[in-house]
């Protein structure tokens, strides 16, 4: 039991590095629970490169040492896959308001 909920809590720091990874590859300023206001404020690309760093660590911990992780159970990936999940639509709930994700844009009127 105590690795299916290792599993799904690998998924969700899977999915959490995603965002600071890619924002911090970028060059872009992204939060992380470093920031003023925490959560709110914006954090360096290098800052964010290293969270990603730590949460894939952890994320690696979580699925590989844990118990005996199959890519062949439907069930592991699935827990797997259901943190992830769970954790992006978290992210998106969280930052959309921050970065204008719940109003899309109307694409420039053509000429």
């Amino acid at each position: 039991m105590i690795e299916h909920v290792s599993y799904f809590f690998g998924g969700a720091f899977l999915a959490n590095s995603i965002p600071h990874l890619t924002n911090g590859i970028s060059g872009r300023a992204f939060p992380t629970p470093f920031s003023q206001p925490r959560g709110q404020g914006e954090s360096s690309a290098s800052l964010n490169v290293l969270w990603a760093a730590f949460n894939l660590m952890i994320a690696y911990g979580l699925i590989t040492q844990v118990g005996e992780f199959n890519l062949l159970a439907a069930s592991h990936i699935g827990l797997a896959g259901l943190g992830g999940l769970l954790m992006a639509l978290f992210l998106a709930w969280r930052f959309s308001p921050l970065y204008g994700g719940n109003e899309p844009k109307s694409p420039p009127p053509s000429k």
